[in-house]
C-alpha cells in the first residue's frame, strides 16, 4: 500500500473512536491527480446524504492534461461503504459530536485508490492542551535517557 495524502491535524484535532476503510467514486481525471498525489484533506469532512455517505470540501487539483474534460476540484464525491456500515454511521454521526473525518488515501491492493475514514469526537481545548504537554514530557524523558546511556 502506498500512502498518497495524510490528514497530520486529525490526531491533533480529535479522539478517533472507530475507523473504516472506504472506496473513493472518482472520474478518470480525478484519478490521474490522485496518483499523482494532488489531493488534500485539511479541511475535508464526510457526511451521511439519502443512505450514501460524501466526502466534502477534498480538494483534488485539476490534472492539467485532460484539458476541458477536467474535474471540480471541490466537488462532493461518494464513499464505497457496505450498508451495515453505512447504517451504523448514520446512527453514530446523529449522536452529539461524533463526526466522520479522512485520515489517508492510499493506493490498496490492485491499484483502487482507497480512503481510510474514522468516526471521531471532537477534543477540547484542555485534552489538546494535556495531549502537548504529555508529548512534551516524553520528548524530555527520552533526551535525558539518551544523555545517560552515553
Amino acid at each position: 500500500m502506498k500512502n498518497v495524502a495524510l490528514n497530520k491535524t486529525v490526531s491533533h484535532d480529535y479522539i478517533i473512536l472507530e475507523t473504516f476503510e472506504a472506496g473513493l467514486a472518482l472520474v478518470g481525471s480525478e484519478v490521474k491527480s490522485v496518483r499523482a498525489g494532488r489531493i488534500s484533506l485539511k479541511e475535508c469532512y464526510a457526511e451521511v446524504r439519502g443512505g450514501e455517505v460524501f466526502l466534502v470540501k477534498c480538494h483534488i487539483s485539476p490534472y492539467e492534461p485532460a484539458n476541458i474534460f477536467n474535474h471540480d476540484p471541490l466537488r462532493d464525491r461518494r464513499l464505497l461503504l457496505h450498508h451495515r456500515e453505512i447504517k451504523r454511521l448514520t446512527g453514530k454521526t446523529q449522536e452529539r459530536g461524533q463526526t466522520i473525518v479522512p485520515i489517508r488515501v492510499y493506493i490498496g491492493d490492485k491499484g483502487k485508490i482507497k480512503i481510510e475514514i474514522a468516526l471521531a469526537r471532537g477534543k477540547r481545548e484542555h485534552e489538546k492542551r494535556e495531549a502537548i504537554k504529555k508529548r512534551d514530557t516524553d520528548r524530555e524523558i527520552r533526551a535525558a535517557l539518551k544523555n545517560r546511556s552515553r
